[in-house]
């Protein structure tokens, strides 16, 4: 079914789409032309000098000397350096950034190549939430890093891209910038011009897709229900025993200049007091192939006091026939704001079900975890094919799960908050907590990288499709 005229798949139409300025949150403008071919600079500096380090600190600044906006996720800027050993692995991490952290993506790469002074690489993209950088600005200061895993001290006096000298930024022509495949910026070590990385905007083969950006007006649009969803309205778990789901705290409200669907779940301290929120697909009859959404996460609640243990989420899942029934599927991004579960704070996890029996408790599944906070927009995707399971967070990898927990049958695709108890926080203030998501995409039999989803959403929102179904039933 389709409201509005349905996107074209042509890989054309989705290239020029990917181009076009414009952040993650709103919609395309009607027109802008492609950046020009010398959009980019590169400012570097160091905060770590030595020739040797624990950690090497490339500071980078992009800006844009085009004369048309750039987006941000059709960037990767590339920090060239010589491995200690063979065998020394390393692991990126962003200490701070104008732009957020949250936003900025660092992965490694070796070199086909190798040269005295560099056989590897650290490339730095954006996810589609920094939006985009206009003509003459920059992202302003992203203090970044990489050690070894193992923390021995890193050498830098013979890295392609290290300059000890260089305490305060100035462009850099030792590190390269691509704008949409295509080096704008720097040189390579000698017989290292970056590869263009596969096209972002093509969709390895165009499958039947789901796509909603959530444009409704309330829990009772005709168009919801018309559409396949279900708000929530019957009683059960999971959470507090007791507590309501309740389908008019699922709103739509405006953010970013696009509307989005807001979950609100409440409570007063008692499970009489305590609401809950649900939205899913009636439709049992998704499998493999890629799912995505952006959501936000919230750490504090809209109003009263912090502390219940919270839990916001983006799944599929199907129902269990019996316990320990082996046809059984669920894959999930579960936020914990306040911990619970025997955690003491925040948490998000990604878990692949393969089945459980509720009484007694016993559960078999694979999970993916990281400790820290989430509060803010996220985009979540996680792919399904014949061989595994694997998660993205923001544009980066989050865990790839085993061949064991692939779905037998059909899922549904949901969306959820609750409290998993009133333990964390006992007053019987009232408070509320919530959870938006700005669109959901499922693209059938087909894995998607995150940056080719982004341009799928792209591409919905710039043909003006608000939603589209078109994966067959069963």
């Amino acid at each position: 079914m389709t409201t509005r005229p349905r996107v074209s798949r042509a890989r054309l139409a989705l290239a020029l789409a990917a181009l076009l300025g414009g952040g993650a949150l709103t919609a395309l403008p009607a027109a802008q032309a492609a950046p020009t071919a010398d959009g980019l600079a590169v400012q570097y500096r160091t905060s770590a000098a030595g020739a040797t380090a624990y950690q090497t600190e490339p500071w980078l600044k992009v800006r844009n000397t085009g004369s048309s906006a750039v987006r941000l996720s059709q960037v990767k800027v590339r920090y060239y350096f010589k491995a200690d050993s063979p065998d020394a692995s390393y692991r990126f991490a962003c200490s701070w950034a104008v732009e957020g952290c949250s936003v900025v993506t660092g992965t490694f790469g070796t070199l086909s190549n190798p040269t005295a002074t560099a056989d590897r690489y650290l490339e730095i993209g954006f996810t589609p939430a920094a939006g985009t950088l206009a003509p003459g600005a920059d992202t302003g200061d992203m203090q970044l890093r990489f050690h070894r895993t193992d923390w021995q001290p890193v050498r830098q006096s013979d890295d392609y891209s290290f300059d000890g000298t260089r305490t305060s930024y100035a462009d850099w022509d030792k590190v390269t910038a691509q704008l949409a495949g295509a080096t704008v910026w720097g040189t390579a070590p000698e017989g290292n011009d970056p590869t263009d990385p596969p096209d972002p905007t093509d969709p390895p083969g165009g499958g039947p897709a789901l796509f909603d950006d959530f444009d409704y007006g309330s829990h009772t649009d005709p168009d919801l229900a018309a559409h396949g969803w279900s708000v929530r309205a019957n009683s059960g778990g999971p959470g507090v025993p007791g507590a309501a789901w309740d389908p008019s705290k699922v709103t739509f409200v405006s953010a970013g200049g696009n509307t989005v669907m807001n979950l609100e779940t409440s409570t007063a301290g008692t499970a009489a007091s305590t609401t809950h929120t649900e939205v899913l697909t009636r439709a049992v009859k998704f499998r493999n192939g890629t799912y995505a959404a952006r959501v936000k996460f919230s750490d504090a609640p809209r109003t009263g006091p912090d502390g219940d243990h919270l839990v916001q989420t983006f799944f599929t899942i199907n129902d269990l026939k019996a316990p320990m029934a082996d046809d059984y599927a669920e894959y999930d991004f579960e936020y914990l704001p306040n911990g619970g579960w025997g955690e003491p704070s925040n948490i998000l996890y990604a878990t692949s079900w393969e089945t459980y029996d509720p009484d007694p408790w016993q559960a078999v599944n694979q999970h993916s975890e990281q400790r820290r906070g989430y509060a803010g927009w996220h985009d979540l995707v996680v792919t399904i094919d014949d061989s595994a399971i694997t998660y993205y967070v923001d544009g980066q990898h989050f865990g790839t799960h085993d061949a064991r927990y692939l779905p037998e049958r059909p899922m549904s695709i949901n969306f959820n908050q609750w409290l998993i108890d009133l333990n964390g926080q006992t007053s019987t203030t009232p408070r509320s907590y919530d959870q938006q998501v700005d669109y959901v995409l499922h693209v059938k039999d087909q894995v998607l990288t995150p940056d080719q989803v982004a341009a799928e959403v792209a591409g919905y929102r710039d043909a003006g499709t608000s939603f589209v179904d078109e994966v067959p039933a069963g």
